[in-house]
């Protein structure tokens, strides 16, 4: 019994750390890639700069939702589940 425990926390663990690994690739990438490309139009043409940023901004927020669901899942795989 104690050893069916044991492996049951390990895949606990295991999939936790994937779901995060995983989950915390795409804002990172997705987020680094609208922060370039803002700053590559900011460079361009500076008098839209102000419009750019606040689109940036709402872009990453929603972007960075993705990394936060895979927390929850992550917290709801080690400790409800």
């Amino acid at each position: 019994m104690e050893l069916a425990a044991a492996i049951a926390i390990a895949g606990k663990a295991i999939g936790a750390g994937l779901c995060m690994g995983i989950g915390a690739i795409g804002p990172g990438v997705g987020e680094g890639t609208a922060v370039g490309h803002a700053l590559d139009g900011m460079a361009r043409q500076p008098e839209v700069a102000d419009n750019l940023r606040i689109n940036m901004i709402l872009g990453c927020a929603i972007a960075e939702t993705t990394g936060i669901y895979s927390l929850l899942i992550a917290f709801l795989i080690l400790f409800v589940l």
